[in-house]
C-alpha cells in the first residue's frame, strides 16, 4: 500500500519525495489525465494526494473517484502558494451526493 502524489507545484512534490512519497508532476489536463490513468493501474496505489490545481483540471474525475472507486482514496490539498480551503472539500462532497448542507465555518 503506498501513497502518490499528482502536483502542479514542484515545492509539494520536493516535499512529499523527502517524505517518501512518489510522485509526478501534471501542469495540464492531459498530464493529469494520464497520471490518473496510471494510479488507476497501480493497485498498489492505496492514497492519492492532489494538488487543488491538478484537482481543478480533472474535479468530475476525481470526485468521481472519491465517491465510486474502492481504491485510492483521494485526498485534495492545497499547494505552496494556496492562500485557503478549495471549495472542493469533503462538505461540499456530502452536500451534493445527500443534499444536507453542513456549516464548516462553525
Amino acid at each position: 500500500m503506498r501513497y502518490f502524489c499528482i502536483s502542479s507545484d514542484v515545492d509539494v512534490l520536493t516535499g512529499m519525495r523527502l517524505a517518501g512519497i512518489e510522485g509526478a508532476m501534471a501542469g495540464d489536463r492531459q498530464a493529469v489525465e494520464r497520471e490518473l490513468d496510471r494510479v488507476a493501474a497501480d493497485t498498489g496505489i492505496a492514497i492519492l494526494v492532489v494538488t487543488e490545481e491538478c484537482y481543478a483540471l480533472c474535479s468530475e474525475r476525481l470526485d468521481e473517484m472519491k465517491l465510486s472507486a474502492e481504491r485510492p482514496l483521494v485526498n485534495v490539498i492545497a499547494s505552496s502558494r494556496s492562500e485557503g480551503r478549495a471549495d472542493n472539500s469533503i462538505t461540499r462532497l456530502i452536500n451534493e451526493a445527500i443534499g444536507v448542507k453542513i456549516d464548516a465555518k462553525a
